[in-house]
């Protein structure tokens, strides 16, 4: 009996988990329904064109190929530029090695090529 509570209740933890840069949303879309589905981002950055990036960030632990204790790592970004009007233009997502404080929003504002 035990077992039967034990399984469902581990696997709605593990959904409940997601990571929110797997998550993406749709061009048009508002920041407040942004924030509604992704939550709060890690960084916000100024867009240079009277808008913002909104900075989503996982960081990865993989064990593959590497010989230190806590293996390779990388960070999953998934970026969300909004207009002033509060709308999403576009969405990229990458894979980084450097964490969120090291991002240049100077670079960041020409790259919102939708991918």
């Amino acid at each position: 009996m035990k077992k039967a509570i034990l399984i469902p209740a581990l696997l709605a933890l593990f959904i409940s988990c997601a990571s929110t840069s797997s998550t993406t949303v749709a061009v048009g879309e508002s920041k407040s329904k942004v924030l509604k589905i992704l939550g709060n981002p890690v960084r916000t950055l100024d867009n240079n064109q009277n808008g913002e990036i909104l900075v989503y960030a996982d960081q990865v632990f993989t064990d593959e190929g590497s010989s230190s204790i806590a293996g390779s790592n990388y960070w999953r970004y998934n970026f969300v530029y909004v207009n002033k009007e509060g709308k999403v233009t576009s969405t990229r997502q990458e894979k980084q090695n450097y964490p969120p404080q090291a991002i240049d929003s100077a670079k960041q504002s020409g790259l919102s090529a939708n991918f």
